[in-house]
């Protein structure tokens, strides 16, 4: 997504320029809206019983037009990486394709689904700061990959509910994820305060709602802390980019989140 991408491209010092890292944010997007069209497809059978309002259960779309789309902006994504940022992007982009395919039709149910998604988010971010930039970025790849893997913990039971329990564990990994940005090093006083502002925001977003589902963990509660983790992950990016500097990549980012906050309402970010 764009908010990976821009966090990779800050942190490993922007490889492509600035052309190459748009066109790069556009394969990371192409990435993302073929996974969904092929977990509608994978999904379709669960979907028939436990959401039959989806697109392929409803009979608004068919099974094979939703994999002939996921091919097809799969391939579209590839190609965009390789003009936008040669053999430099692919090393990256080829992974992190196969990684989607294999979450969607075989590990998502799996142990290996949430740790497979949460090293997708990871790629996603190492992708944009290609091969020289990777070890620069792979705190902010952690990061991420960290905060996706407690919104996959609770999205395992966002259908059936669950104890406490799990919510008061994803809230005290989501303090300590918070923690461990605001301690990054190389950032200076301002650029600290600056992070600490947004890391608010943050816990705010996805904090509050795993609060609330501690207090009664049932499915609508959980679905809501799921969808605010998929929230929550743009003022996380936003204060990782103000860490390495880019306090002008992290403004955009804020200011899409009460658009986001708007359209979760009208279509569900899950």
């Amino acid at each position: 997504m764009p908010g990976d991408t821009l966090v990779g491209s800050a942190a490993g010092g922007w490889p492509f320029g600035g052309r190459g890292a748009g066109g790069v944010a556009g394969a990371s997007v192409l990435l993302y809206w073929g996974g969904m069209a092929l977990n509608d497809y994978a999904d379709r059978e669960v979907d028939a019983v436990e959401r039959p309002g989806r697109p392929i259960p409803s009979g608004r779309v068919s099974p094979a037009v939703a994999l002939g789309t996921a091919t097809a902006l799969t391939a579209a994504a590839l190609g965009v990486a390789a003009v936008s940022g040669g053999r430099r992007a692919l090393v990256t982009a080829v992974p992190l394709a196969a990684l989607v395919w294999a979450y969607d039709l075989g590990l998502k149910d799996t142990p290996l689904g949430g740790p497979a998604m949460a090293a997708a988010r990871g790629l996603d971010v190492l992708l944009a700061a290609g091969p020289d930039g990777a070890r620069a970025a792979a705190p902010a790849a952690a990061v991420v990959a960290g905060h996706t893997g407690i919104v996959m913990a609770l999205s395992r039971s966002e259908v059936t509910g669950s104890s406490a329990t799990l919510p008061e564990a994803t809230l005290a990994a989501t303090t300590a994820l918070a923690a461990g940005v605001a301690a990054l090093p190389g950032a200076s006083g301002r650029q600290r305060a600056t992070a600490a502002a947004v890391l608010a925001v943050y816990l705010r977003t996805f904090g509050g709602a795993q609060f609330d589902a501690i207090r009664k963990p049932d499915p609508r509660r959980l679905q809501r802390a799921v969808g605010s983790g998929i929230l929550g992950l743009i003022p996380l990016q936003a204060a990782l980019a103000v860490r390495r500097g880019a306090a002008g990549t992290a403004l955009p980012l804020l200011a899409a989140l009460p658009l986001a906050r708007r359209l979760s309402r009208k279509v569900s970010p899950t």
